[in-house]
């Protein structure tokens, strides 16, 4: 479910809230009550994705277990291409006079790197604190 939607319910829902419970006090406990509920849902949602991973990682196929290391090498792959493989070769084209190879979308690259090092980054932090195992 989309988070923006769920927040817009919940703000709708306090709205009536206030509508129909009069008492200030009940009010509030009644829409602390209604965000201890989404919050639970929310931890229980990364607790599943959690045991998702978990099942993922420990399964011997490639195409299961292999996405995400994919995923980063890919990444790699196309950020060396447009940082060394097409200059160089752009440099070449000019002297050989052939066609000038393309670059790959960088912005994309650079974001879907960012993200797995950025996760990375947490686990090296839960580590070192001693919090992961």
């Amino acid at each position: 479910m989309d988070p923006l939607t769920i927040g817009a319910s919940i703000a709708a829902i306090g709205k009536l809230l206030d509508k129909l419970i009069p008492d200030k006090t009940a009010a509030a406990q009644a829409k602390l009550e209604l965000l201890r509920l989404d919050a639970e849902g929310d931890i229980q949602l990364a607790q599943g994705q959690q045991e998702i991973n978990k099942i993922e990682a420990a399964s011997d196929s490639l195409f299961v277990a292999g996405w995400r290391p994919a995923v980063g090498w890919i990444s790699v792959l196309g950020v060396a291409w447009n940082v060394v493989g097409q200059p160089f070769l752009a440099w070449i084209s000019g002297m050989v006079d052939i066609a000038v190879p393309p670059q790959a979308d960088i912005e994309l690259l650079l974001f879907l790197l960012g993200t797995l090092l950025g996760v990375s980054g947490l686990r090296t932090a839960e580590k070192i604190k001693g919090v992961a195992r």
